[in-house]
């Protein structure tokens, strides 16, 4: 992570790297996009060590991304769902997919956002390329893409919800 020492360096990206740009961070932020709410599904999906999951989760409620929810009592069990703050990092998220699609998946993306309204795709301009509507994080969900692996499956939908 960079220092945070901005005396030399007046930068927002500098600052925004700071709160999500360790790579489980913004991992963790792509899952909640995806609906996984729990320590575990987190762990699930990602393979990431107990330590390492737990101090990244803290670290995004401290900064307001994600909320840290009781959902039982005995034992107490929590989940961890995205602040305005955190939806608001979403076409972030989508960009970074969509870049990620365009020179590393080959043409053959593993996973798609789809319109909830029409089915149709999500345009670098986070507008719908089917019907043109303007898009939030509420109103697509994940999808299997054609580069989907034999096996491996998609997050559960809905996506994000309140």
């Amino acid at each position: 992570m960079l220092r945070r020492d901005y005396s030399t360096q007046n930068c927002s990206v500098a600052r925004t790297l700071e709160v999500i740009g360790e790579r489980w961070s913004i991992l963790i932020i792509r899952n909640a996009f995806y609906g996984i709410r729990r320590f575990d599904e987190h762990e699930r999906w990602l393979g990431i060590a107990r330590n390492v999951l737990q101090k990244r989760l803290e670290l995004l409620v401290e900064q307001g991304i994600l909320s840290k929810e009781l959902y039982q009592e005995r034992p107490p069990r929590h989940e961890y769902r995205l602040t305005q703050k955190g939806i608001d990092l979403w076409p972030v998220l989508v960009t970074m997919l969509q870049w990620g699609d365009r020179y590393e998946a080959k043409g053959k993306p593993p996973l798609v956002l789809l319109h909830q309204g029409c089915g149709g795709g999500v345009d670098p301009h986070l507008r719908c390329d089917k019907c043109g509507a303007d898009l939030t994080a509420r109103d697509v969900e994940p999808s299997k893409g054609p580069g989907l692996l034999p096996g491996q499956t998609t997050p559960r939908v809905p996506a994000v919800s309140g």
